[in-house]
């Protein structure tokens, strides 16, 4: 099974505010390569560590798990997928972002998406939409 992560399960990989939702991010990330992202994830999560959490990460260590994590597969976002996206999130009514998102996880090839910010259980464009702090 090849799983793609939304921002959000990296995002709380790093935040201590939910000690249950940081350890199971921690867990899913130390599970394995088998997962993918997209430039757009990667660039999200530096923006959200550095700017956004209560307690956010200092510019460096932030660049320094960006490089980490880009040792993942990384989907990059061209202009099909833009495309695709625009479509997908009219015909699922979804926020453009969120479509993006989904169809990265389609053009990878993957079977599962794991995020919060979909509902758990849909398959949208072939790819299974799980919770994984269900």
């Amino acid at each position: 099974m090849t799983a793609f992560l939304d921002t959000n399960v990296l995002v709380y990989a790093f935040d201590a505010r939910d000690p249950g939702k940081q350890a199971r991010a921690v867990e899913l990330l130390e599970s394995g390569p088998r997962f993918v992202v997209s430039a757009q994830v990667l660039g999200e999560f530096y923006v959200t560590v550095t700017r956004k959490l209560a307690e956010p990460l200092e510019e460096a260590v932030a660049a320094d798990a960006v490089e980490r994590l880009a040792a993942l597969r990384v989907i990059p976002i061209d202009g099909r997928v833009s495309i695709a996206a625009i479509e997908t999130a009219r015909l699922h009514q979804l926020s453009y972002w969120d479509a993006l998102i989904l169809e990265a996880a389609a053009f990878a090839g993957c079977d599962v998406l794991l995020t919060e910010d979909l509902a758990h259980g849909s398959v949208l464009r072939g790819v299974r939409v799980e919770n994984p702090f269900r």
